[in-house]
């Protein structure tokens, strides 16, 4: 796997996946918004995303009638550098047909657990922890 940071101007960079696919990064300066998301700001996305991945093709597995998948991250980060985080939560939200709670509780697990790479690195360093809800759209 590769990957690609190039300096744009101030406080702005360019990541480029090794699938080609360019995202703006960067943090503020001097009041001024942000040109895109911080790197620490892509772990939690990265996170989320990794784990949202298996929810959802665990679920479809199990023929859930899954219509959306949110995940919420809330993160506490250490108050000195390098300031890594220290505590993640996962707030997953379900949506769908007569989805099964029992199911989705089994496949966050296996997921955050067994499955997700990220959150296992993210494991190694924060208290990663997870819950979830289920709104039924029948």
């Amino acid at each position: 796997m590769k990957a690609r940071v190039k300096w744009a101007e101030a406080r702005t960079f360019i990541g480029t996946s090794g699938t080609g696919h360019n995202i703006v990064l960067g943090t503020g300066h001097d009041g001024a918004g942000t040109p895109g998301p911080s790197p620490m700001e892509l772990l939690l996305i990265g996170t989320a995303g990794c784990s949202a991945y298996d929810v959802v093709s665990i679920l479809q597995k199990q023929r859930q009638r899954i219509e959306d998948v949110d995940v919420e991250v809330d993160a506490e980060r250490a108050e000195t550098d390098p300031k890594v985080f220290t505590k993640i939560h996962l707030h997953f939200i379900v949506k769908g047909r007569g989805v099964s709670a029992d199911k989705v509780e089994r496949a966050i697990s296996l997921s955050v657990d067994k499955y997700c790479s990220a959150s296992a690195m993210m494991a190694a360093l924060a208290n990663v922890t997870h819950d979830f809800e289920v709104v039924d759209t029948e």
